[in-house]
């Protein structure tokens, strides 16, 4: 009878368990990510439908037989490491998507396995860029008017100087003071001009970044001369500088330049921030984060970044400040997305503001 009931048992187990994977076997199947797990060898375990479409292929055993849907994504799949992300072009037939790829490394049975999220963020993207591009179209339009609104009132005013009762003025009808005012207001509208085509210039720049030149290089040895720069700075002797790189013998892979330019802005914009801060202080920490990739964080005690203005610091040309350009976060995202990483703000009004560079 003892017996009988422990048959019992395991059988009610066995039932349970196999309710539990069907269970999850649904839920994987209507789940709008794509969701999929390989081993080292490439053999696929298990791939649910919305991984399967996503990817182009009715039935999946194998990643080789995503080479001949796409090579990109093939070997941006093959090669990817635990706890890594990718973005993906991929061209279909109803045009091109942008897959996000996320992958964690896990032990099931003794054997080493990879899960991988497959993401279409294409919609979302294409959402951002419009965002971004009125965001854009705005700036433009207020600096530019900014120039042109003052040069085109100018040259209203010179123009009636020299009119009279709607003909041109002979010589004779014109002053010295006229003349004076007149080439003064030409200077002004040279400045103006030569203003709009800085602003243009800076608009070049930002569009024509050089591809990185990507080499390996020590964290510790870039941010220790930051800070050797940072002391040559205005003001940066009344807010106190501070560094750590963890682990302390921590390399980049990346253009070591282009990373020193992002980190200067970074580090400038802080030590604005702390202008009106009598204990202002500014933290450089690198190390790795919680999923394991590389971040160098550049942390300011200044007033914060208010929320309404947050998402548009990186606008081009966007500055709250009388003679910002606009340029530096901008450029510094720009650079940071080059690298295949990005760059992120998070900031508490009234105690701290957090740039992260993530690659």
């Amino acid at each position: 009878m003892g017996l009988d009931k422990v048959n019992k048992q395991i059988q009610k187990l066995k039932i349970e368990s196999r309710q539990q994977e069907q269970y999850f076997q649904t839920l994987l199947e209507h789940v709008a990510t794509g969701i999929m797990t390989f081993d080292a060898r490439g053999f696929v375990l298990h791939a649910n439908s919305a991984a399967k479409k996503m990817l182009g292929v009715e039935i999946l055993t194998h990643l080789n037989q995503l080479e001949k849907v796409n090579l990109n994504l093939f070997q941006s799949i093959r090669n990817i490491q635990p706890f890594e992300q990718k973005l993906v072009s991929v061209a279909t037939e109803q045009g091109t998507i942008q897959l996000s790829l996320k992958s964690a490394s896990f032990k099931a049975k003794e054997k080493d396995l990879m899960l991988l999220s497959v993401q279409d963020i294409q919609n979302e993207l294409d959402e951002k860029e419009l965002d971004s591009w009125m965001k854009l179209i705005r700036v433009l339009m207020h600096e530019i008017m900014n120039s042109i609104a003052p040069i085109t009132s100018l040259s209203e005013s010179m123009c009636k100087f020299f009119t009279v009762n709607g003909r041109p003025a002979l010589p004779e009808e014109v002053n010295e003071a006229t003349i004076q005012t007149t080439l003064r207001g030409l200077n002004v509208i040279r400045e103006q001009g030569n203003g709009l085509m800085l602003f243009v210039e800076s608009y070049r720049k930002l569009t024509r970044l050089p591809k990185p030149d990507k080499k390996t290089f020590r964290l510790d040895n870039l941010v220790n001369r930051i800070k050797i720069l940072y002391s040559s700075l205005e003001n940066s002797e009344k807010v106190k500088l501070t560094v750590a790189v963890t682990p302390s013998e921590m390399e980049l892979i990346a253009d070591e330049n282009q990373i020193s330019q992002v980190l200067i802005n970074l580090v400038k914009n802080a030590l604005q921030a702390n202008e009106k801060n009598p204990d202002g202080k500014i933290q450089i920490a690198a190390g790795f984060n919680s999923d394991h990739r590389a971040e160098i964080r550049v942390i300011d005690s200044g007033p914060g970044i208010p929320d309404a203005i947050l998402e548009q610091i990186f606008v081009p040309f966007f500055t709250t400040r009388e003679n910002g350009s606009g340029i530096g976060l901008s450029l510094s995202r720009q650079i940071m997305r080059l690298h295949g990483g990005s760059l992120q703000v998070r900031s508490i009004p009234g105690k701290e503001t957090t740039f992260s560079m993530i690659f």
